[in-house]
C-alpha cells in the first residue's frame, strides 16, 4: 500500500532542511498574498519567487517540480503568477518541460477577481520529454475540490499519471498540502505522498483524506 506522511509545520523550512532524492518530486500550490497579510504584498511576491525557486533546487537534477497557480487581480491589475514562478525557475536553473491551462469554469464563463482558468507548470533541472511523451495543454475541468484552496481533483489525477508515465518518480511531496487532496490522490495512483502544512487541525485531515473514483 502507498504511504502518507504528514508534517505539521512550516512548509519553506521543511523545504530548505530537506535533500530530495530522485524518486521524489514537488507538486504544490503555493500561498496567495492573502494567506501572507505579514509580508505585505512585495514581500509575497519576493518570497513567492524564492519559494519556488527552493522548491526546484531541492528536487534531484531528473526530478520535477510542479506548480498549479491561479492569477489574482490587484487595484485592476493582474498579477502573472505563471510569471513568478518562471522567475524561479531562472533563479534555480530550471527549464519549463510544459505548461497546461485548467479550466476553472466553462469557456465563454466570466469571472471576477481571480480568472477562469489556472496554470500548471513543470520544470526540471535536466529531465527532457520526448515529443511522443506531449499531452493535452488545456485541461477542460479542475475537479472536485475538498476546500476552497485545493487543487482539483482532475488537476491532480493528470499531475499523477504524469509523473507515472514520464518520471522516476515514486513520492509526491507537497509542502503546502492543505487538506491532502493531491496527497490522497496520489496514494490512489500508487505514489508515496509527503506533505506540510502549517495548520494543525488542516494537518490532521490530510493524514487522512479519502477521495473515491480517482
Amino acid at each position: 500500500m502507498p504511504t502518507r506522511i504528514v508534517h505539521h509545520g512550516d512548509g519553506v523550512a521543511w523545504l530548505a532542511r530537506a535533500r530530495l532524492p530522485a524518486s521524489h518530486a514537488v507538486v504544490t500550490s503555493m500561498p496567495d498574498t492573502s494567506e501572507l497579510p505579514q509580508l505585505g504584498f512585495e514581500g509575497w511576491k519576493a518570497w513567492f519567487v524564492e519559494t519556488a525557486a527552493l522548491a526546484m533546487r531541492q528536487v534531484a537534477d531528473e526530478s520535477v517540480a510542479i506548480f498549479f497557480q491561479t492569477d489574482i487581480k490587484r487595484d485592476g491589475r493582474w498579477v502573472d503568477k505563471g510569471f513568478l514562478v518562471s522567475q524561479g525557475a531562472e533563479q534555480a536553473g530550471a527549464a519549463l518541460l510544459w505548461h497546461k491551462v485548467v479550466c476553472r469554469a466553462p469557456a465563454g464563463t466570466t469571472t471576477f477577481g481571480r480568472p477562469a482558468w489556472a496554470h500548471l507548470m513543470c520544470f526540471s533541472r535536466s529531465l527532457r520529454l520526448d515529443p511522443k511523451d506531449s499531452s493535452a495543454d488545456v485541461l477542460p475541468r479542475l475537479g472536485e475540490m475538498p476546500w476552497p484552496r485545493a487543487m482539483g481533483v482532475e488537476a491532480c489525477v493528470a499531475v499523477c499519471r504524469f509523473l507515472a508515465a514520464s518520471t522516476g518518480a515514486t513520492t509526491l511531496v507537497d509542502p503546502f498540502c492543505g487538506v491532502g487532496t493531491l496527497l490522497a490522490v496520489a496514494n490512489a495512483h500508487g505514489l508515496d505522498a509527503i506533505g506540510v502544512e502549517r495548520s494543525a487541525k488542516r494537518a490532521e485531515r490530510a493524514r487522512g483524506l479519502v477521495i473515491d473514483g480517482v
